[in-house]
């Protein structure tokens, strides 16, 4: 996997701690299995920007170690071929991100009905029912358990946005989070 590291200006301006991450497939083969180091070292390189007085490092790198894991797991194991792109900040007391990947249309339809689903109920009492739903069922699928985590339980605002190019080229995604830091 070869990855491009370099700093640029984001949403929030002058003043904002961004930096943007490229994930380029190579001949390590871009995979799931990179994700925990990817997000380890994104969550302990904004922790360590929280300012004294501002939310607790550890906490703060934990929280974002653990959305942005999340999060990029699910891109890169559903993606379709291509590169996936990471853009955070840290904006006072809120660490923001944006991924953006190819998806493949079986996948989005897949991932729009389970959106659906998240983003019209309420994420602490759908957790709760998909967790005895999975306890109950010999084939647990445990569509949407982590997302759902990072809405009830942390506190994410998570936002998707669907682009499609042309019919025939994979459709766009880009997943949003913001993640107030305590």
């Amino acid at each position: 996997m070869l990855a491009k590291f370099g700093t640029t200006e984001l949403a929030g301006g002058p003043g904002a701690d961004g930096t943007r991450l490229r994930l380029v497939d190579g001949p390590l083969q871009l995979a799931w299995q990179h994700c925990g180091q990817t997000s380890d070292f994104i969550g302990g390189f904004f922790a360590q920007r929280c300012r004294d007085g501002g939310p607790d490092r550890e906490e703060a790198r934990h929280s974002i170690g653990y959305l942005v894991n999340e999060l990029l797991e699910n891109t890169v194991k559903f993606r379709a071929p291509g590169d996936v792109v990471v853009e955070a900040s840290l904006e006072g007391n809120s660490f923001e991100l944006k991924l953006s990947n190819f998806v493949g249309e079986d996948n989005v339809v897949r991932f729009q009905e389970i959106l659906k689903e998240i983003t019209t109920s309420d994420p602490g009492d759908l957790l709760i029912r998909r967790i005895e739903e999975n306890a109950a069922s010999e084939n647990p699928s445990g569509s949407g358990l982590g997302l759902l985590t990072l809405m009830s339980d942390y506190g994410a605002r998570l936002g998707w946005a669907f682009f499609r190019t042309d019919s025939d080229n994979p459709i766009l995604l880009e997943t949003y989070a913001i993640l107030p830091l305590a």
